[in-house]
């Protein structure tokens, strides 16, 4: 477990209130890193379970719909101590089909999946570089990284454009000691999939092709964020790793 030390960390994750960005805090807490959570809305029970493993607990306020105050925050962040690792994991869906898809939901999604998932990585890059930190990047993408899916046009578009993010972030910060890695989930059992998992024929359909046999939980992920987020996986860079119970191999 020494290879998955985080001792000393300071962390900060992006729509941590619940699911996986909830459970991609803890998992950098309990490795023994101090968190700072960013979102819209109050995460106190966050908070708590932070504070239950014994690591300090920092919350920020704020909409992403409009990412262009997130170089001011992350300022405000850094003014007395380091960002050491940066998860970025707040995402929304939204639904229709594609003639109906409207602006709004398109803009929204790609604010808040893509265009702060740029903004902030940028800010906390710089502040990297200049404190010369061999800094870890962990951006959350998605099985529709790699696929198309129905009826979720912005959705799949921001997320093959972070698995294309993630791989031009490797390759222009490999050389100052910063990994950039992905994780794409799988189907997993969060509010993104309440409509799925209430709708009985397309929760069958789903699970009938999971070669698990179940939904992901967001403890399935812990292990691969501890991966890249330890100083151990300083040679791993540009990686996008499924973790979906075999959906992509299936």
């Amino acid at each position: 477990m020494n290879l998955f030390d985080l001792s000393g960390k300071r962390a900060l994750v992006t729509g941590a209130r619940t699911g996986l960005g909830q459970g991609l805090a803890l998992a950098l807490a309990n490795a023994g890193a101090d968190i700072i959570v960013l979102g819209s809305r109050s995460m106190s029970e966050t908070a708590r379970k932070v504070a239950d493993a014994g690591r300090n607990f920092e919350e920020v306020i704020y909409d992403l719909t409009d990412p262009g105050g997130l170089a001011d925050v992350v300022r405000a962040l850094t003014e007395t101590a380091n960002i050491d690792i940066l998860v970025n994991n707040a995402g929304q869906i939204r639904r229709a089909d594609f003639t109906d898809f409207s602006e709004q939901d398109w803009d929204d999604i790609m604010n808040i999946n893509l265009k702060s998932t740029f903004r902030l990585s940028q800010a906390v890059v710089k502040h990297m570089v200049n404190k010369g930190i061999a800094g870890r990047i962990i951006n959350i993408a998605s099985l529709l990284s790699f696929q198309g899916g129905i009826r979720v046009a912005s959705y799949t578009s921001s997320k093959h454009a972070v698995a294309g993010l993630t791989k031009l972030m490797a390759n222009e910060l490999a050389a100052k000691g910063i990994t950039v890695n992905a994780i794409a989930p799988g189907y997993m059992d969060t509010d993104n999939t309440e409509a799925l998992r209430n709708d009985p024929n397309r929760n069958r359909s789903i699970l009938e092709r999971i070669p698990a046999g179940r939904w992901g939980t967001p403890s399935d992920l812990d292990t691969a964020a501890l991966f890249f987020a330890s100083p151990a996986s300083g040679y791993v860079t540009g990686q996008v790793l499924a973790v979906d119970g075999g959906w992509l191999a299936r």
